[in-house]
């Protein structure tokens, strides 16, 4: 028996949240965490059908369609909060009316089953643990998709309230400290403006304590064992624990081997450390899997790696080469999701103007615009036609 309710990652992102985890993953969480999502969907939609009293599933089928959501879009992977709060600034996403009527008809669906069941036993943990659940699913949809902070506060606020119930009853219930902390983690990391509306409205977090709890549950939990170690792995890049994320993802990506996202994020995290020669043998090992159509791979666009190759050169100062693979890249743009092809043309502008061709930054710039014109890179892009681009250090 599973519960989920995720922020994100990495959003939250992955810093925003999964509650999906379990030691022993069913089949649909199989799918589910290695991006399968339709197979996942399909597998939660049968076991709703075979239980239908259980609120669980509802609850697994909303989760599957918002990281659906965030996968399509390119949003997956923890560079989305690897900066300072990047994620509140990205424009909502625009799910199609059916995904967004599943969403709602599941979560009200599970709501439904667990307040009947704590009309009879208030004490009920499971049902308390699963109505927290859906309303931590829901605060991350509204939050990551719709973009709609005060809902999103409200719906993790009685995710976090109906966890501490459970875990006021029984301390030991580690699982119930997963909504919590990232409850903690996501308030602590809020920006000061944003850190004042929560105080206004009764809400404050702690980001150390917020990471406590994930440990507590990366050590104690029985079902969110894994999604503490996925979500713990994005929060150590995002504060910059290097070594602490490197085991976390490591061993994640054997044991999901067709989740690609995985490997990416070893790539970023290496150069992060400054290892470029490790950075470059993740990003050969995505290569061969994706040449030999490995499970998994074969849906990774080359011009995917090509980019992560060319943003690894840049940040390494091996112009050349960079500007080689990104004029690859944007030659053929639509295969890639957003925020990496809204990346690409800006990259591809900064490489002309560090070539001293700003004539040639210019159409990239542009590019970059058109591409993705809500995003920060497409802001960014817009300076750098007035202003050359120059690299600080």
């Amino acid at each position: 028996m599973k519960a989920s309710g995720m922020l994100p990652r990495l959003a939250l992102l992955p810093v925003l949240v999964s509650l999906l985890g379990a030691q022993e993953v069913s089949q649909g969480f199989q799918h589910f965490y290695n991006l399968e999502y339709p197979q996942a969907l399909a597998w939660f939609q049968a076991e709703s059908a075979r239980d239908p009293q259980n609120p669980e599933p509802y609850t697994h089928i909303a989760q599957t369609l918002l990281y659906a959501e965030m996968f399509r879009n390119g949003i997956l992977e923890s560079e989305l909060v690897s900066g300072n709060n990047p994620f509140l600034r990205r424009p909502g996403l625009n799910p199609s009316d059916a995904d967004q009527r599943l969403f709602f008809d599941s979560i009200k669906k599970a709501v439904t089953l667990c307040d009947a069941r704590l009309r009879r036993d208030p004490r009920d943990k499971a049902a308390l643990y699963a109505i927290g659940s859906a309303y931590g699913v829901k605060g991350s949809w509204e939050f990551l998709i719709k973009r709609a902070y005060g809902d999103a506060l409200s719906d993790t606020n009685k995710a976090s309230k109906y966890h501490e119930r459970v875990t006021a009853m029984d301390p030991d219930y580690a699982d119930a400290l997963m909504v919590q902390g990232v409850h903690e983690y996501v308030l602590g990391s809020m920006p000061r403006g944003a850190r004042w509306f929560s105080f206004l409205i009764g809400l404050h977090g702690d980001k150390a304590k917020g990471i406590e709890m994930l440990r507590k549950v990366e050590l104690l939990g029985q079902r969110n064992r894994l999604d503490a170690e996925i979500l713990l792995a994005a929060t150590y890049r995002r504060e910059k624990r290097f070594s602490e994320a490197i085991p976390l993802l490591s061993v994640l990506s054997d044991r999901f081997p067709r989740n690609f996202i995985l490997k990416f994020e070893l790539v970023q995290i290496y150069s992060d450390l400054g290892d470029k020669r490790r950075a470059l043998e993740v990003l050969d090992q995505i290569e061969h899997l994706r040449a030999s159509a490995a499970p998994g791979y074969k849906q990774v666009p080359q011009e995917r790696v090509q980019f992560a190759r060319g943003n690894l050169l840049f940040w390494y100062r091996d112009y050349d080469q960079a500007l080689d693979l990104m004029a690859k890249v944007t030659a053929n743009p639509q295969v890639l999701d957003l925020n990496t092809g809204v990346l690409a043309w800006m990259r591809l502008g900064q490489l002309h103007d560090l070539k001293g061709k700003h004539d040639l930054a210019i159409p990239a710039y542009k590019q970059a615009i058109a591409f993705s014109p809500k995003s920060d890179a497409a802001t960014e892009s817009k300076r750098y036609i007035g202003t050359p681009y120059h690299r600080k250090s």
